[in-house]
């Protein structure tokens, strides 16, 4: 039962992202500073459904995502009513490191978030059934971004976490947040297509 639940979720996620690439929403923000592939941005208050897993970054990415896309496709309950309701797919997937260690590779905890689509708030939003999955308001957030393609190997995500943390010293900008791993595209995308973006929050300029 458990592994019919499982294909039937993996196939309906593969179904709306086909059914919805092309207008899938983002998180909105502004670009400040634009030196490719290197950006400074200026986010939004945005509204995120996240949960916290165990393993390494690939293990976690796949089972983070597998909860959080039970929730937004009806494992949920309106507020005020017992009714579930199917919540749009948005872009990005981001990873973060929780378990404190300096090298992507050695990372055993992570948060897996998924951006909820405007103009949910935090008191209409359809709540999670699944105790693992939690919803949390985000700020407004200044962020240094490394756009880029390809697949992600722990080589390369550090690679490029490297790079825009050496970015932003070259832009004296404080660091003050853990670096992100956000990936935008269904997994069936080729690797030249994908649009990958290491992100790091810092502080206003």
């Amino acid at each position: 039962m458990r592994l019919n639940r499982l294909t039937c979720l993996t196939f309906l996620t593969a179904f709306l992202w086909m059914e919805s690439a092309m207008a899938i929403e983002e998180a909105s923000y502004d670009v400040l500073i634009s030196q490719a592939p290197f950006e400074l941005r200026h986010y939004a208050p945005t509204l995120i459904a996240q949960t916290v897993v165990n393993g390494d970054m690939d293990a976690a990415s796949n089972q983070g995502f597998r909860l959080i896309a039970d929730f937004i496709f009806g494992n949920n309950v309106a507020p005020g009513s017992e009714q579930a309701k199917k919540i749009a797919m948005t872009a990005p997937v981001t990873v973060e490191p929780q378990s404190g260690e300096a090298r992507i590779a050695e990372a055993k905890q992570w948060r897996i978030q998924f951006v909820m689509p405007q103009p949910y708030t935090l008191n209409d939003i359809t709540k999670p059934v699944n105790s693992a999955v939690n919803l949390r308001e985000l700020p407004r957030k200044y962020v240094v971004v490394h756009r880029y393609s390809g697949l992600n190997t722990f080589a390369k995500v550090q690679e490029k976490t490297d790079q825009v943390l050496a970015w932003a010293k070259q832009q004296s900008l404080q660091v003050i947040g853990t670096p992100q791993l956000s990936r935008y595209d269904p997994p069936w995308t080729l690797p030249m297509f994908r649009r990958n973006e290491i992100m790091v929050e810092v502080a206003a300029p």
